[in-house]
C-alpha cells in the first residue's frame, strides 16, 4: 500500500468514526419530545437552541474576531440559512412527528437520509458513480422499508389522521436534514480560513438568534399549564440537547463532513437512525422485532457497502483543520 492510498485509507477511518460518534449523540434527539410530550414542538425547538446559542457565543466570545475576520455577507447569510432550515425547521417537525407518529415511524423516514443525500453527491466533482453506490442504496431502502412496514402495524400509539400527519411531518424533516447535510458539507469544502468547531459554533450562535426571536410565538402557542418541576426538566434537556447534540455532536458531525466525500457522508447519517432506534427500544422497555432486526442487518450492511464502494482512493472532500 503505497502513502497516498494509506493517508485515503486513514482519512476514512478516522471519518466514519467521527460520523458513528455523532449519530450515538444525535439519536438521543429522538428521545426528547417523548420526554418532554408536554411541549409544542416549538417550544421545545426554541428551548434547545436558545440554549446551545448561548454557549456557543460563550465558548467563541475570547476569539470572536479571529473566528469572524474571514466571514463576509454571504457567509454570514450562508449560516442563517444552515440555522433555519437545518436546526430550527427540521427540530420543528422532528418533534412533530415523534409525539404524533412515534420514534419508530420518524426514524424510519429520517432513515432515507443517507439515500437522498448519496443520491446528490453523486453529482459533486470527484464523487463515487451512482451506479458503485447501487447496492447501497438498495440495502438501505430495504433497511428502512423492513422498519416501516414495523412501525405502520397496529400498535396502539397513533392511528388514522395522526399517523398521516407524523408522517408528513418527518419527510419535512428528512428534506430539510437532507437539504442541511449537503449544503453545509459543501460550505466546509470551500471554507479553507474556518475550521470546522468554529463553523459550528457560529451557526449555533446564529440559530440561537433565531431562536430567542421565536420565543413569544413558542409560549402564546402552549396553552397548557405546566408545574415548576416541568420547568426545570424542560431546561435541563434543552441545556443536555444543546451540549451533546448541538455543541458535541455537530463539531464531529464537521470534523467528519473534511475528511469524506459527500456521498460517504450520506452513509454516515444512518447510525443516528440506528442509535435511536437502540434508545427507542430502552424507552420502551423491548427488545427490537424480527423485522427491527432484520433492518438492522440491512442498514449496517448498506454502509459497509457503501463504505467498500469508497475503498479506491477518492478524493475527500476539503481539508480538516
Amino acid at each position: 500500500m503505497n502513502r497516498a492510498s494509506l493517508s485515503t485509507s486513514s482519512r476514512t477511518a478516522a471519518g466514519i468514526g467521527y460520523g458513528m460518534a455523532a449519530g450515538a449523540i444525535w439519536g438521543l434527539v429522538f428521545l426528547a419530545p417523548a420526554l418532554l410530550h408536554g411541549f409544542t414542538p416549538l417550544e421545545l425547538t426554541t428551548g434547545r437552541y436558545t440554549a446551545y446559542g448561548a454557549i456557543a457565543l460563550a465558548l467563541l466570545a475570547p476569539r470572536w474576531r479571529a473566528a469572524t475576520d474571514a466571514l463576509g455577507r454571504r457567509e454570514w447569510l450562508g449560516l442563517a440559512g444552515l440555522g433555519l432550515v437545518g436546526n430550527v425547521v427540521y427540530f420543528v417537525l422532528l418533534s412533530s412527528a415523534v409525539q404524533l407518529g412515534g420514534i419508530a415511524i420518524t426514524s424510519l423516514v429520517v432513515g432515507f437520509l443517507p439515500v437522498t443525500v448519496t443520491v446528490i453527491g453523486s453529482r459533486d466533482h470527484g464523487a463515487v458513480p451512482l451506479r458503485r453506490l447501487l447496492p447501497s442504496i438498495v440495502l438501505c431502502i430495504a433497511g428502512a422499508v423492513c422498519i416501516g412496514w414495523q412501525a405502520l402495524l397496529p400498535s396502539g400509539h397513533a392511528t388514522g389522521t395522526r399517523a398521516l400527519l407524523g408522517l408528513l411531518c418527518a419527510c419535512g424533516a428528512l428534506a430539510a436534514w437532507t437539504w442541511y447535510a449537503v449544503s453545509n458539507s459543501r460550505w466546509l469544502a470551500r471554507l479553507h480560513d474556518v475550521s470546522a468547531h468554529d463553523w459550528s459554533l457560529l451557526t449555533g450562535v446564529v440559530t440561537g438568534a433565531l431562536a430567542l426571536a421565536l420565543v413569544p410565538f413558542a409560549l402564546l402557542g402552549d396553552t397548557a399549564c405546566h408545574a415548576s418541576g416541568d420547568w426545570l426538566r424542560f431546561g435541563g434537556i434543552s441545556a443536555a440537547l444543546a451540549l451533546l447534540a448541538s455543541i458535541t455532536g455537530n463539531a464531529l458531525w464537521n470534523r467528519m463532513s473534511r475528511l469524506l466525500p459527500l456521498t460517504l457522508v450520506g452513509q454516515m447519517i444512518l447510525f443516528e437512525t440506528l442509535f435511536a432506534l437502540i434508545y427507542g427500544f430502552v424507552w420502551e422497555h423491548r427488545p427490537p422485532t424480527t423485522l427491527e432486526a432484520l433492518a438492522f442487518v440491512l442498514l449496517v450492511a448498506g454502509v459497509i457497502t457503501c463504505v467498500l464502494a469508497h475503498g479506491e482512493a477518492v478524493d475527500p472532500i476539503g481539508a480538516e483543520s
